[in-house]
């Protein structure tokens, strides 16, 4: 059994991201003075009174409009209405019942879902505020004053939605899941594409550069294995991130790929290689992360013999500090190629996680060393006398010598190389650290 989910939802502006932010006790959901700043779902674990759970904050639910974001929206939170366990509609005390609180209520109400009455912004101490008996009118049992600011109230809350859940028997223990971020500049398909793999419109996905804001948490189960999917909001160039909510998207994007096992760093086919996707694939390769470059749209590329093959060298020149990524052109529009990701997101992650015994690693640095002799410089010459692995994800290798000064940049890459060529080692970065004889660490 999958463990219970709590879904947050309610009309815009009434406090359900700052709301998820206490609840699950991370500054996760981005909380802007906005309407609408919160588009996709957000998913997030908890724990309350020895129960674990998973909690999900919502688009703002606008029952009836013309706008395309606020229709995607709505659409967004009626999803997370019908996978939820329990629903809590969060209201705001300051404005009272609202018309648009009264439509969200019944459409809840239709959903048969266990639902907890929220009523937010109850910021002051002492007797309780005669306006929440108002809350009443909608129909969903007695009303619970919380404070997301203060956090008065969330214990309540919390203990009203563990009434609905099943016995604690059936709850599933975190599942190993390969974490996989989806990153990549504005509009080249990231949503797309893990719409396309879902087989369902999980995600927002728009022609309008920024509509994904949040990092976006999507378990995905399939004969290759349990992962974890993370759409990030596009990463733009720093002279365009001019909106606050924008620069807390790049921000999101970051920690995404810090969480993340393996990145997808996608690539419009009809682009190529920008500036802006050079740096995103930076930032992934100096976090250490197992790596794919992902050429999405390659059904609008015009093809002669040896597109692709001519591509993929213009690619990897381009990105020739992350050589060792594989290349996939794919379509998200269209599926091609998409089953072979997983392949490649298993074989990415486990090349990340290689160990090599320390006999092994000697062997390569015995024969790398009679191949090509360590440099010299002024009469001194460089001498290794062993190396070892320390660390995983990705690799990390100590290489000890009498002088960390005598070790030149090139013979360090051509050691690389070597062990590279021996072990594989592709779909990751791999660090070599050199020690000198007398380093205490």
């Amino acid at each position: 059994m999958s463990r219970p989910l709590v879904a947050i939802v309610g009309r815009p502006n009434v406090g359900k991201s700052m709301l998820f932010n206490r609840l699950v006790g991370q500054r996760l959901s981005i909380v802007e003075d906005t309407p609408g700043v919160t588009r996709d779902r957000l998913y997030a674990p908890c724990e309350w009174a020895g129960r674990s759970f998973d909690m999900v904050d919502t688009g703002g639910i606008e029952p009836s409009t013309d706008s395309e974001i606020l229709l995607f929206m709505r659409e967004q939170a009626q999803i997370a209405i019908d996978s939820a366990t329990v629903i809590i509609l969060v209201t705001d005390i300051r404005t009272g019942v609202t018309a648009a609180d009264k439509d969200v209520a019944n459409m809840l109400k239709r959903s048969h879902k266990p639902v907890v009455l929220a009523v937010n912004k109850a910021d002051s101490t002492g007797a309780e505020d005669p306006a929440l008996y108002e809350f009443y009118e909608l129909g969903l049992g007695d009303p619970i004053a919380v404070s997301a600011v203060h956090g008065h109230g969330t214990g309540d809350l919390l203990d009203a939605c563990l009434k609905s859940f099943p016995d604690a028997e059936g709850d599933e223990a975190e599942d190993d899941c390969i974490k996989v971020a989806v990153i990549g500049k504005p509009n080249v398909g990231k949503s797309s594409l893990i719409n396309r793999i879902l087989g369902e419109k999980r995600l927002i996905v728009s022609d309008m550069a920024g509509t994904t804001r949040d990092a976006v948490d999507t378990r995905f189960e399939n004969d290759k294995g349990r992962y974890m999917l993370i759409d990030t909001a596009g990463i733009r160039r720093k002279s365009k991130v001019e909106e606050r909510v924008e620069k807390f998207s790049v921000m999101r994007a970051q920690l995404a790929i810090e969480r993340a096992d393996v990145c997808l760093i996608l690539l419009d086919a009809r682009d190529g290689v920008t500036d802006q996707d050079t740096k995103i694939a930076g930032l992934a390769h100096e976090a250490g992360k197992a790596s794919i470059i992902v050429v999405n749209k390659w059904d609008l590329v015009e093809k002669e013999t040896g597109t692709m093959e001519k591509m993929r060298k213009d690619i990897l020149r381009d990105l020739s500090f992350m050589s060792y990524a594989p290349v996939l052109f794919i379509s998200a529009l269209t599926g091609q190629r998409t089953d072979r990701l997983f392949e490649l997101i298993n074989f990415a992650n486990d090349q990340s996680n290689m160990r090599i015994s320390t006999g092994m690693l000697n062997n390569v640095l015995a024969d790398a060393q009679a191949r090509v002799q360590p440099p010299t410089d002024k009469g001194r010459r460089l001498k290794i006398y062993y190396m070892t692995q320390t660390g995983i994800k990705p690799p990390c290798f100590v290489i000890f010598c009498n002088s960390r000064e005598l070790f030149h940049f090139s013979y360090q890459r051509y050691l690389e190389n070597q062990i590279r060529a021996v072990f594989g080692l592709e779909g990751t970065p791999i660090r070599i650290v050199i020690r000198q004889k007398g380093d205490k660490e």
